[in-house]
């Protein structure tokens, strides 16, 4: 042993303690400034961060302002529409005697229209339709695409289901006039008659979508920063590289825009770099969001990282003086308790280590002294223990086989002889004999499954013949695990008390169900009966037996169980061991749980 730990020691990167303590402080010391340094970093980046989230947000909330204002406009231009009393004629049940009475009115209602777009560049038509068949827009003459069915427009329905609210609609290509295609978005809202009950038609402003465009376009949020628009819904309203994404060449995060609250903002941190997404809610169900990338916001980045490692430096090497300062003062008390310690390994616990120092260090050896004397009492301990657990085992042993049973078996073989009953007694016999081998048998602690698996099943035949036909049993044991080990004689204690107080007192038959199930790195067994039962209070007596005050000792309400348990606990820890549970009248299962070993 001492040659194989003298062969290690040049592989060791130090063999001094002084060397020790020094490379273990300055450990700590790198470890301690590097996190300080990077949480400094970390910290002054966030700060700008959350500065740059909120530039982006006052920018994102000017942007809505300037959209808002545009879509408020086209809600003032309805409601222009909605008052004007020839648009409302126009659009009533009122009947026009002739198209000459009719003129009038488009002619006034087109003036209107017109009126309005010389004003308004960024509107593409308004028009109005009546549920009476009339229509009127900006232009004179106005002829509707014969293609296109009025009725099974998006803009045209959703008015219609709205009631007079004022509907936007998404991106699209207005094709309702003849041989005009335009990319707008588009402002319709029902029109109500006079006393506001009935709904007379539909009135519908296209917006320019090259209007929104101007105004995204112009947002500078840094060399790469962008600004785009959804709908609830996530359909695209306005992106700078909206073909892009039409084509499935580039992605959108449009599921977290979507989920997002209005003027809250989130980090995206891919391949194409860190970014910051902005996102504020419109009135009427748009998101604005603006993208920047962390890298063109956080211009002073790389001059922060600069001075906090030369700061990190600095203290790095003023740390590293401090260290070997105190590491050659503690060296000296650390190499007198090495040494004590050496002896201790050769065992000698007698030893007392003489460090005087007020310091940790005089801690740390009054500690070893301290130690060294628990050592001794656990050692003595052990020994209590061990003795105690093989005078558990012995008692567990003893209680296997009782006299009781022993007498009332023997009976049983008398009786059946002068029955001349000869194959039932040499079939008892020789189950008792194996019982006994496996009892008496005292040179193997643990045996393989199927051997106590043979001991009960004696066990079970002979109580079986002595009862008849007021006991059956079953034996689940799958193949499998049979292979593994068990302690001896572990089933034994609680087959006996489920006949003798469970079954045996029973005015009908009972049954006993043994099974084994493998749960992977432990091996169950269940002993189950469906005799009388037991209360809280009897199982209680089971682990704490009452003493017996005229014979010096404990009364055992249960054939060995509490020995059992005990014995589980103590060959193989208190991991394992024995639960119980009862119902009165219904029966009691008992669960013995053990590790899986191979022999």
């Amino acid at each position: 042993m001492t040659r194989q730990r003298a062969s290690l020691l040049p592989f060791l990167p130090f063999k001094s303690i002084q060397s020790s303590i020094f490379f273990t402080f300055s450990c700590l010391i790198l470890i301690t400034v590097l996190v300080i340094s990077l949480n400094s970093y970390n910290l002054s980046v966030a700060a700008m961060e959350t500065n740059s989230e909120s530039y982006v947000q006052e920018i994102i909330t000017q942007v809505n302002s300037n959209i808002q204002s545009y879509i408020d406009n086209m809600e003032n231009i309805s409601l222009l529409a909605m008052t004007n009393k020839d648009v409302k004629y126009y659009i009533s049940n009122n009947t026009f005697i002739s198209t000459s009475d009719r003129r009038p009115y488009e002619k006034r209602i087109s003036d209107l229209f017109q009126a309005i777009l010389y004003s308004r560049k960024d509107i593409s038509a308004i028009m109005v339709f009546g549920y009476n068949g009339h229509y009127v827009s900006d232009r004179r003459i106005t002829l509707l695409n014969p293609n296109t069915k009025l009725e099974d427009q998006s803009w045209y329905k959703e008015a219609k289901s709205k009631g007079g609210q004022s509907v936007i609609s998404p991106p699209h290509v207005q094709n309702v006039i003849q041989n005009e295609y335009r990319w707008v978005v588009s402002l319709s809202r029902e029109l109500k008659s006079t006393d506001g009950i009935r709904g007379e038609g539909i009135f519908l402003v296209d917006l320019n979508l090259s209007i929104i465009n101007d105004i995204c376009s112009k947002i500078n949020l840094g060399k790469k920063g962008y600004v785009f628009i959804v709908d609830q819904n996530g359909n695209i309203i306005y992106h700078p590289q909206q073909q892009l994404i039409y084509s499935n060449l580039r992605t959108e995060q449009i599921a977290k825009v979507t989920g997002a609250k209005s003027g809250t903002s989130f980090t995206i941190n891919d391949d194409k770099g860190k970014r910051i997404y902005s996102v504020h809610d419109t009135n009427f169900g748009w998101k604005i969001v603006g993208v920047a990338y962390a890298d063109d916001l956080i211009a002073n980045e790389g001059t922060i990282r600069r001075s906090i490692l030369l700061y990190a430096i600095m203290g790095i090497l003023f740390s590293l003086l401090l260290s070997l300062v105190l590491s050659y003062r503690m060296s000296k008390p650390i190499r007198i308790l090495q040494r004590d310690m050496k002896k201790v390994e050769r065992g000698n616990f007698n030893i007392r280590t003489k460090i005087d120092q007020p310091n940790e260090i005089g801690q740390l050896g009054r500690s070893f002294n301290l130690m060294l004397a628990q050592i001794k009492n656990l050692m003595q301990e052990i020994i209590h223990n061990q003795e105690n657990k093989r005078k558990s085992e012995l008692m567990l042993l003893q209680s296997q086989i009782n006299p009781h049973f022993l007498y009332n078996t023997l009976d049983s073989i008398v009786w059946m002889g002068e029955q001349k009953k000869h194959e039932e007694v040499v079939l008892m016999t020789s189950a008792l004999a194996k019982l006994f081998r496996a009892s008496i048998t005292k040179d193997k602690e643990l045996v393989p499954i199927k051997v106590e698996v043979e001991h009960i099943t004696n066990y079970l035949l002979i109580q079986k013949m002595r009862y008849n036909e007021q006991l059956e049993y079953d034996i689940d044991v799958p193949e499998e695990i049979r292979g593994f080990m068990t302690l001896k004689i572990l089933l034994q204690p609680f087959v006996e008390n489920a006949i003798y107080h469970g079954i045996r007192n029973k005015p009908e038959p009972g049954k006993i169900v043994i099974r084994a199930r493998d749960l992977g790195q432990m091996i169950q067994f269940e002993v189950e009966d469906d005799g009388l039962g037991m209360t809280e209070e009897q199982i209680g007596r089971i682990w704490n037996p009452p003493e017996d005050r005229t014979a010096g000792r404990t009364k055992s309400s249960g054939i060995g169980i509490a020995n059992v348990n005990e014995r589980v606990k103590l060959y193989f820890g208190d991991t394992y061991g024995i639960q119980i549970r009862s119902e009165l009248e219904e029966g009691t299962c008992v669960t013995i749980t053990i590790p899986k070993m191979k022999e």
